[in-house]
């Protein structure tokens, strides 16, 4: 503007820049105008976009101690100082010349278990092939294609089951079938004991590969429960076997194939009634089997060891009693480089912790103690003669790399101290894979509450890491909301209980909020951990862009917090975990943005339980709940969870009538929806269809859905309408 501007051209000029200021004010972004909300499609696991809201992965694996990434078209060595890669084969490079039955359609999965040797394992429509890169061809293939099968890497043979019936294929081709009495009532080479004590699979493979260690299920005696198929022109029944707790249980026994013999051996454990067998671990030598063998009541723990060739018991090696539960989820593990000694992984001192033991059963040391757990053992480093472990030691809601000494026990953490690490899990639930053949080397895809995945090399011996693989964030350009982690104190006045909350997308803390109380409160389950947002779920950003606040809370029961934290339920489930989700609900009507007159509670499985629990035990707190397939009482839940947590209805009636929904019935007040799987084999329809007969008789009224044909859980895209059916209920009532 010039010195000698008239007034009558300063105020126009003054309009004019008046006038620019409030366009530029309208199209710039502003933290109150909505962006884009994200959809169930985009955050719930079945939904249409949910890969591409999801933090992008990349895939690694070890050749021996070279690191290889495996894409969909290509595996590339990765130089280890450089991170440059080098290309060692492609897609195109295998498919060349097979059928289109025999192509492979990824090598996301690839395996590389010869170190030294320029060899992959790809597998393939038709089953699997082994690739020479070197000599630029396939040297090996074999089919498969079943529903249940086992490859061993050491000897190429192949253990399936087929029409129920246990087969066995060398790496020739040549096939033999161990079973033939297989039936629904005679279960081979399958997981037993319903999947718990870490039991996941039916098949083991010796080291050396020439044996195959297996399970037989004989529950003939089990009592059928009456499942029904709706999707014939008349309803079929389709009964499973469901041992309920206090009634008759199957009986599990052991078989032992020998390739080079073709003959089977059973091990001579004695009668099976009423016990458990665990934990099947192979000697380094292929001679011997040790196995973690429980009673019924679950108190009494025995490391016993069988000869593989002739199935004898070679004798009880060690022993652990719990006057509540014992609960042995991982087998021994034999130090790679000593035959005559191995790591126990045991609760004895209140934590799950590694000691170190002889074969004779004598305890050498106790390797790792403190008021923490160790989550997993991964592997060792012959050269450092250490371990590594992913505990809870930085925090109880994070997962952490730390190396052991064998020698004095001195951990030295090798990450960088946040978050959750180590997120590569095998089938077995284990980490093993992130490991190099030395041990030396890890690849860590880890996250934190504000990193959405980071992949980074770790050198064992050396400071700081790498940096793979960073992913960005998918929500970026999306209004989300603020994911926030704290703690409260529980019931009990002394414990730190974890909690996490999202508050609604737009939070205004002069305003009041519709609350959901989302819960599961079970063992062997922790919701609130330093993962990305505080590892909250996708329903709960889809709830706080409908203007809702959520809480979550892990109580005294769930998992990786210590003996006495977790077994402070036994008995009497439900009632301690009440106590401290209550203290969660104190907590909320003390923030002055938490609308108590509108409080909501969600949860599915023990969170189903729990929700009916609050739902009928403060009829006048919570105002509309959701239970999705819900456990009503435990009688009619499987006998080794069940018995586990409360012992049988025969020894503890009190806790068991204590803890049932069915007495509770006539107290329901809100707006309760229960929704079911009709084909739920976990927690059978038996449980909330007595649950609204008794609703009836009592005169409450809750609503009822039922998704036929599905189990516990709903699959694929029937995921979301799943839980655009929930969020329309509390939007209708709440």
């Amino acid at each position: 503007m010039t010195a000698n501007a008239t007034t009558e051209e300063i105020m126009t000029k003054t309009n004019i820049a008046a006038w620019l200021g409030l366009i530029a004010l309208i199209l710039l972004p502003h933290p109150a105008m909505a962006q884009k909300l994200l959809t169930l499609e985009e955050l719930n696991f079945g939904g249409k976009n949910y890969r591409k809201m999801s933090p992008a992965n990349e895939y690694y694996a070890w050749w021996g101690d070279v690191l290889v990434h495996s894409e969909r078209e290509s595996c590339s060595q990765i130089d280890g100082k450089k991170l440059t890669e080098n290309t060692l084969f492609t897609l195109d490079d295998i498919n060349g010349g097979l059928s289109e039955e025999e192509k492979a359609y990824s090598l996301t999965a690839v395996q590389f278990p010869y170190p030294g040797q320029t060899l992959a394992v790809v597998e393939t429509g038709a089953g699997r092939l082994i690739y020479d890169w070197q000599q630029k061809k396939t040297v090996w293939t074999q089919k498969d294609g079943h529903e249940v099968s086992d490859w061993c890497p050491a000897s190429k043979a192949l253990a399936y089951v087929d029409e129920q019936q246990l087969f066995v294929t060398d790496e020739n081709g040549k096939t033999r079938q161990l079973s033939t009495d297989g039936s629904r009532e005679i279960v081979y080479g399958q997981s037993v004991h319903r999947d718990e004590f870490g039991i996941y699979k039916g098949t083991f493979w010796s080291p050396d590969g020439q044996k195959l260690a297996f399970y037989r299920m004989d529950q003939s005696m089990v009592d059928d429960y009456p499942q029904v198929d709706i999707t014939t022109r008349i309803a079929t029944e389709m009964p499973d076997k469901y041992p309920m707790a206090g009634e008759t249980s199957h009986k599990v026994t052991i078989g032992v194939y020998d390739l080079a013999t073709a003959t089977t051996v059973y091990l001579n454990a004695g009668d099976p009634t009423d016990r458990y067998f665990t934990n099947l671990q192979w000697s380094p030598d292929s001679k011997s089997l040790y196995i973690q063998e429980l009673n019924r009541d679950q108190t009494d723990i025995a490391l016993t060891v069988y000869d593989a060739v002739n199935g004898e018991r070679k004798g009880v090696i060690y022993t652990e009693h719990n006057d509540r539960y014992a609960e042995p989820l991982t087998p021994i593990t034999f130090i790679p480089w000593d035959s005559g000694k191995f790591i126990l992984q045991s609760q004895k001192d209140g934590y799950n912790h590694l000691y170190l033991l002889d074969t004779k059963g004598k305890q050498i040391k106790q390797l790792t103690k403190g008021q923490w757990v160790v989550i997993d053992l991964v592997g060792f480093c012959r050269k450092r003669n250490s371990v590594v472990v992913l505990s809870t030691e930085a925090s109880p809601i994070q997962n952490n790399l730390y190396e052991v000494s064998l020698s004095n026990g001195k951990r030295t953490l090798l990450d960088n101290g946040r978050g959750c690490h180590a997120n590569v899990w095998q089938a077995d639930g284990r980490h093993t894979s992130i490991l190099s053949a030395s041990g030396k080397f890890i690849f860590d895809n880890y996250t934190e509450p504000d990193v959405p995945r980071r992949i980074s090399l770790l050198t064992l011996g050396e400071k700081g890491e790498k940096t793979l693989f960073t992913a960005d964030n998918p929500w970026e350009g999306y209004d989300v909301p603020e994911f926030s982690c704290g703690t409260i104190k529980a019931a009990d006045g002394t414990t730190d209980l974890y909690y996490r909350m999202v508050k609604p997308i737009g939070f205004d803390p002069s305003k009041k909020y519709p609350t959901v109380v989302y819960v599961y409160g079970g063992p062997h389950s922790r919701n609130v951990e330093a993962r990305w947002n505080y590892m909250s779920r996708g329903w709960e950003t889809y709830m706080a862009g409908k203007g809702y606040l959520l809480f979550i809370l892990d109580n005294r029961g769930s998992k990786d917090r210590g003996l006495a934290f977790e077994q402070a339920t036994f008995r009497q489930l439900g009632q301690v975990e009440m106590a401290d989700q209550m203290k969660g609900v104190e907590y909320l009507k003390t923030l002055p943005y938490v609308d108590t007159e509108r409080i909501g509670v969600h949860g599915w499985s023990f969170g189903g339980f729990m929700t009916i629990s609050l739902m009928t035990n403060y009829p006048d707190v919570f105002k509309v709940g959701v239970a999705g397939g819900p456990v009503i009482d435990w009688k009619w839940y499987e006998v080794m969870y069940g018995e586990r947590y409360m012992d049988t209805p025969q020894t503890n009636p009190e806790g068991y009538e204590k803890t049932s929904l069915i007495p509770q019935a006539k107290n329901l007040k809100g707006k309760l929806q229960i929704i079911q799987g009709l084909n739920d084999k976990t927690v059978v329809p038996q449980h909330c269809l007595s649950f609204i007969e008794a609703c009836i008789n009592a005169g409450t009224q809750p609503d009822f859905f039922v998704y036929p044909g599905e189990p516990h859980n709903m699959r694929g895209h029937k995921s979301v309408h799943l839980h655009e059916r929930i969020t329309k209920y509390f939007e209708e009532n709440l």
